[in-house]
């Protein structure tokens, strides 16, 4: 049986790896859920640029979105999903599986 190559990349998750989208992951792994204005100010995003990136999120089950009215005003909460925190958690090994191998001298041919 074939060794992995510790540097194939093909199996990071380019959902979670887009930086904002990180950004968006881990701060939610670090609350129950966020209000939009709330991450929004935490990762540093525009409203529009982090709604893009929510939707890419969603779509892939990684995080759900719960909208209501609150006083009148409408109010969105993010959650981070069992499936992100799985994602997130694969991503994580996959990057230290990265970091590891170089770390570590290859022979040359």
């Amino acid at each position: 049986m074939a060794e992995a190559n510790p540097f194939d990349h093909s199996a990071i998750d380019d959902v979670i790896h887009g930086r904002l989208r990180l950004g968006v992951v881990a701060y939610l792994l670090t609350v129950d859920s966020a209000l939009f204005t709330e991450l929004r100010d935490k990762v540093g995003a525009t409203d529009g640029n982090l709604s893009v990136h929510l939707k890419k999120l969603e779509e892939a089950g990684y995080v759900g979105v719960e909208k209501k009215f609150v006083s009148r005003k409408p109010q969105t909460r993010i959650r981070l999903t069992s499936a992100g925190r799985s994602a997130w958690l694969e991503w994580l090994a996959r990057m230290e599986a990265i970091a590891a191998s170089t770390r570590q001298p290859t022979s040359r041919i």
